[in-house]
């Protein structure tokens, strides 16, 4: 079944909301890991971080091409007292990244929307490798 249009905004800017979630969540993050095990990615996450953002930011130009309004509003955040914890919060963060910009990029192709699915993808491969950071670090 094709999606129409004004799903496809309301997931894009659902979207939009865990993105600006997972900045504000790495920079905490970035801030309170402690640990030798762990000081090589805290940098990392403040990188992390600042991609967010920038899909954010093409996420945003993308629902106002097509004729919406960009969210203000943020999903939820995962915080812990554990360094590892945190990792694993980002790591599950990255996991529902990726699911949903497959299922989004599925509807841009449904849609014809070949300039949307290219953004996605983009972003895409930034959120694997931002799993991959994570994971690099979780299994020593």
């Amino acid at each position: 079944m094709k999606p129409k249009r004004a799903e496809l905004l309301s997931n894009l800017n659902k979207d939009l909301e865990w993105e600006y979630a997972a900045a504000i969540q790495y920079v905490q993050h970035a801030a309170l890991i402690t640990g030798p095990e762990y000081e090589s990615i805290t940098k990392e996450l403040i990188v992390h971080s600042q991609e967010e953002m920038q899909h954010a930011v093409m996420l945003s130009d993308q629902i106002a091409f097509l004729g919406g309004v960009p969210t203000v509003d943020v999903e939820r955040r995962d915080i812990s007292p554990e360094s590892k914890t945190m990792l694993e919060q980002d790591l599950a963060g990255e996991d529902n990244a990726i699911t949903r910009y497959k299922e989004r990029i599925a509807e841009a192709e449904a849609l014809k929307e070949y300039g949307l699915r290219r953004v996605l993808e983009d972003i895409l491969v930034m959120e694997e490798e931002h799993k991959r950071d994570l994971l690099t670090v979780l299994r020593r």
